[in-house]
C-alpha cells in the first residue's frame, strides 16, 4: 500500500514540474515586443511647461437684437470679411414705423399745446406786471406752461426710444472683421436675445490655453513662451497677457490667454497650438545630486503604486516600483527606484508585463 502511495505522489511531481517547465518555456517562445528606450536623465538646465490650447480672436462678438420680427434680408456670408457698422441683417420693422408715425404725431400735438400754453403763459405776465391780472392767475397759467413744457419733452424722448429701437431692426458690424457663422435666413423669425451672426476680428489674435493647478504658480504675465502651430508644422513667440487667479467655472484649470506676436495670415483662428511656457532653473536636492527626470508617459501606475520598465538581463521587461517627486510640465523626479544612465521604456508595440521579452527599435 505504502509502495502504490509512493508511486502516486512521484508521479503528481512529475506533472507539476513538467507544466512548469510548459509555462517558462511558453513566455520564452513568445515573439519579441518592439520597444522605444530612453535614460534617465540628470538635469539642473531650464524646463518647459507644456500646455494644450486654441487660436482665438481677441476680438469677437455673438450678435442679436432686442425685438422681435422676421428676418428680412441677411447681407453677408460666413467668411466675409465686414468693416465696422456694416449692415448685417436687416429684420422687419413695420410694426417700428407705425410707433415712428404716433411718436411723431405726438410731438406735434404736444410741440402745438406748449406754443399755446407759452403765449398764454407770456399774455398774462404782461397783464400781471399792469396789475390787471392776480397772482393765482399767474401762478395758474405758470403750471400750465409748465405742464405742457413737461409734455413736449416726454413726446420727443417717446420719439428717441423709437428711433433706438430701429437700431435694433438693423444689425450692424460692431469692428471691423470677418463673419464666422450665421445663425438665420430671411424668413426666420427673430427673438430677443436670440443668436443671428457671430463676428470676430482678425487683425489681432491670440491663444487661450489651460494650465493645472500644479503648474499655474510658474506662469507669470509677461512671460514670453512659444507656440507650436500644429497644422502648419511653425512655431511663433508669443507673451502672456492674461493670468486668471480663479479655477472655479473651468474644471481645476486656469485659463491662460497669450498674445502671438507675429501678424501672419496663414494663423486661422481655431487652430490647435501647443504652448511651452519656460520655468526657472530645477534646483538640485539637498544632497546637491542632480534631479532625475523621466517623462510622465513612460509611467504605470497600479492603485496608488507608481512604476516603470526598465531592461533586464537578456532583454526583458523589468518592472520597477518608483518613489517620485514634483512635475515639471511633461517630466516627473524620481526620487528612488531608478538611477543615472539607467535605460527604461519609453513606447511599446504591444502589452508589456513584467518578464516579457522585448527588441529594442
Amino acid at each position: 500500500m505504502k509502495k502504490i502511495q509512493l508511486l502516486f505522489i512521484l508521479l503528481f511531481a512529475a506533472i507539476i514540474t513538467s507544466c512548469g517547465g510548459d509555462k517558462k518555456n511558453a513566455v520564452t517562445q513568445l515573439p519579441a515586443i518592439l520597444v522605444q528606450v530612453n535614460e534617465v536623465s540628470e538635469s539642473t538646465t531650464s524646463q518647459y511647461i507644456n500646455a494644450s490650447g486654441t487660436v482665438e480672436a481677441e476680438n469677437s462678438a455673438t450678435l442679436s437684437t432686442r425685438m422681435m420680427g422676421y428676418v428680412n434680408k441677411v447681407h453677408v456670408k460666413t467668411g466675409q470679411e465686414v468693416r465696422d457698422g456694416q449692415l448685417l441683417v436687416s429684420i422687419n420693422n413695420t410694426d417700428l414705423q407705425a410707433k415712428k408715425a404716433q411718436a411723431e404725431a405726438g410731438v406735434l400735438q404736444a410741440t402745438a399745446g406748449y406754443n399755446n400754453a407759452k403765449k398764454d403763459y407770456d399774455r398774462f405776465v404782461n397783464l400781471f406786471q399792469q396789475q390787471s391780472a392776480s397772482q393765482k392767475e399767474l401762478d395758474d397759467m405758470t403750471s400750465r406752461f409748465e405742464m405742457a413744457k413737461a409734455g413736449l419733452e416726454g413726446a420727443k424722448q417717446i420719439k428717441n426710444e423709437v428711433l433706438a429701437q430701429f437700431s435694433y431692426a438693423n444689425i450692424t458690424a460692431p469692428f471691423s472683421g470677418i463673419v464666422t457663422n450665421t445663425f438665420v435666413k430671411e424668413g426666420d423669425m427673430a427673438n430677443p436675445g436670440m443668436p443671428l451672426l457671430s463676428v470676430e476680428g482678425i487683425s489681432k489674435l491670440q491663444v487661450k490655453t489651460m494650465v493645472s493647478e500644479g503648474n499655474i504658480t510658474e506662469i507669470k504675465n509677461g512671460m514670453s513662451v512659444k507656440v507650436l502651430l500644429k497644422s502648419l508644422n511653425k512655431e511663433v513667440d508669443g507673451k502672456v497677457s492674461e493670468v486668471s487667479l480663479s479655477a472655479k467655472n473651468t474644471g481645476g484649470q486656469y485659463v491662460v490667454k497669450i498674445n502671438l506676436k507675429e501678424n501672419d495670415s496663414s494663423i486661422l483662428s481655431g487652430m490647435f497650438v501647443n504652448v511651452r511656457f519656460p520655468i526657472e532653473k530645477i534646483a538640485a536636492s539637498a544632497n546637491q545630486n542632480e534631479v532625475l527626470l523621466v517623462p510622465e508617459s513612460a509611467l504605470v501606475t497600479y492603485g496608488q503604486l507608481t512604476g516603470i520598465y526598465t531592461i533586464g538581463n537578456e532583454n526583458t521587461a523589468i518592472l520597477r516600483w518608483l518613489r517620485t517627486g514634483k512635475t515639471y510640465g511633461n517630466l516627473v523626479e524620481v526620487l528612488s527606484g531608478l538611477t543615472a544612465d539607467e535605460k527604461y521604456i519609453i513606447s511599446a508595440e504591444g502589452k508589456l508585463f513584467d518578464g516579457a521579452k522585448v527588441a529594442i527599435k
